[in-house]
């Protein structure tokens, strides 16, 4: 990745937004689209919030019977592309207030989808191994995101066949082009925040792993935590 004066500069102010040294400055959810745009190069579009009312839960997309109540863009025009700059990205979000932060999937990464338990058990194992890695969260629903090279998620059949698990019975999907994944710190679903386990950084977030470095760890654990495996 290049940089000229001006992204260096941008970073910079990045950086200070994440220490809180000039938070004060804008508000804390137009600096979190501001990282994800200017410091990781990733596309972010404004997302539904689902609230709880009289034991129900309810999407602020308005949508009787929304079947996805705060997982979803409100609208795909009012994506803020990746390369924003600090002052764009704040004021783009600061039309749609409240709104969740999103990632659309399948531009700068894919993710494969497993169990929190899985994830924290798979990342370990592949920590040790000093395997490249990319950013994984987790979700207030108990699922982790690994966030892998594009192609990962129209790939998983063929890996997965290469590698002797295409007759198993696994916890594990691939999400790419078409989904969306909620980033932290927005609430998933009105259950609760999105987390990193590994956040994202400057050497990975743009440079993601291919999903075969990591597959067969994954797919070993999701193996092992089947009952009676």
């Amino acid at each position: 990745m290049g940089f000229t004066i001006g992204s260096i500069r941008e970073i910079r102010e990045l950086r200070e937004l994440r220490s809180g040294t000039r938070r004060h400055r804008r508000a804390p959810v137009g600096t979190a689209v501001a990282e994800y745009t200017g410091l990781w190069g990733w596309d972010v579009v404004p997302g539904a919030r689902a609230t709880r009312v009289g034991g129900r839960t309810e999407c602020s997309c308005g949508a009787p019977g929304c079947p996805s109540p705060g997982a979803h863009p409100l609208d795909e025009s009012l994506l803020v592309p990746a390369g924003a700059t600090l002052d764009e990205a704040t004021a783009a979000w600061e039309r749609t207030p409240g709104a969740a932060l999103l990632l659309p999937v399948g531009r700068a990464f894919d993710v494969i989808e497993v169990s929190e338990s899985a994830g924290r058990r798979a990342l370990a194992r592949l920590e040790r191994m000093g395997l490249p890695l990319g950013p994984v969260a987790v979700t207030p629903h108990g699922r982790a995101w690994f966030f892998v090279a594009t192609g990962a998620a129209a790939g998983l059949p063929r890996l997965l066949y290469r590698m002797g698990w295409d007759d198993a019975v696994l916890d594990l999907h691939g999400l790419g082009p078409g989904d969306h994944v909620t980033a932290p710190p927005s609430d998933l679903g009105g259950l609760g925040p999105v987390r990193w386990l590994r956040p994202p950084t400057l050497e990975r977030a743009g440079r993601p792993p291919q999903a075969r470095l990591l597959l067969g760890t994954l797919a070993y654990v999701c193996h092992r935590e089947r009952p009676g495996s």
